[in-house]
């Protein structure tokens, strides 16, 4: 019998508690650490449609990445959309688990897995918050080589490999061979990027003001799409479980996607 405590235990030790920032919430947020599992659902966000899924699929865990809880519970009623998802996974004993920000920076995380998306070559931590138990670097942000080429093209490249409906970008004026990567909402680690000597920069949640920014400094700035950056890795959480755990029926969310949507041109 595998329980959700061995879950925790085999994919924190891929992305530690420790590489996580001070103000996330990763881990155990919903069951029981010693409740039986057999059949664990994969996905990036604890939405009600992967909820629904995991009821229908007889699934006793969901493992995210993104965290069901950030800020504090003042309550647990079916009057907040956190509290009816809390009552519908303690209803139907399904556990909830997340490796948010820990597995941005562990190694072979979510942006190790984007860099590798993007073909990027020579890829390195840029300023690694420390080591782990194996003497390996980790940190938010990848830089990595890219054969030199134009930036429309370099974007074109970006929404093929992540399944873009689109991406947004910034024109520095620069061609890209040096480029930097942070799954989901990085563009605030713009300056740092730039004096890593990158030209160019693939991120999302990207603000108005830092694609002027961007523009101004002579950084080329694409936002791929938050769910685009991040979701790749759910393959590698998949994979970890699969190899940790082959007694158990480990699945991908089919009901996730992004729920952004680009309305056709009038």
């Amino acid at each position: 019998m595998t329980t959700v405590r061995e879950v925790y235990e085999a994919l924190f030790a891929f992305a530690p508690e420790y590489m996580k920032e001070d103000w996330d919430n990763v881990g155990l947020l919903c069951g029981h650490m010693d409740a039986a599992v057999s059949r664990v659902l994969v996905a990036l966000d604890p939405a009600d449609w992967v909820l629904r899924e995991a009821k229908q699929l007889d699934a006793q865990l969901i493992v995210t990445h993104h965290p069901l809880l950030l800020s504090p519970v003042r309550s647990v009623s079916d009057q907040t959309e956190n509290g009816r998802k809390l009552l519908f996974l303690a209803e139907n004993g399904i556990a909830a688990m997340n490796l948010h920000t820990n597995l941005d920076c562990a190694p072979g995380g979510v942006n190790d897995v984007l860099a590798a998306a993007l073909g990027l070559s020579d890829v390195r931590v840029l300023a690694p918050a420390g080591t782990d138990a194996q003497g390996r670097e980790y940190g938010l942000i990848r830089v990595g080589d890219a054969p030199e080429q134009a930036l429309a093209d370099f974007c074109a490249l970006v929404s093929a490999c992540l399944h873009c409906p689109g991406a947004r970008m910034a024109d520095g004026g620069k061609k890209v061979s040096r480029v930097a990567v942070g799954g989901g909402s990085c563009a605030g680690e713009m300056e740092q990027v730039l004096a890593a000597g990158c030209d160019t920069f693939v991120t999302a949640d990207v603000k108005y003001h830092q694609f002027l920014q961007a523009a101004e400094l002579g950084l080329n700035l694409i936002d791929a799409g938050h769910f685009e950056t991040e979701n790749p890795v759910c393959a590698v959480v998949e994979r970890i479980l699969r190899e940790s755990f082959p007694q158990l029926s480990v699945l991908l969310a089919q009901s996730h996607k992004d729920p952004t949507q680009f309305a056709a041109k009038c």
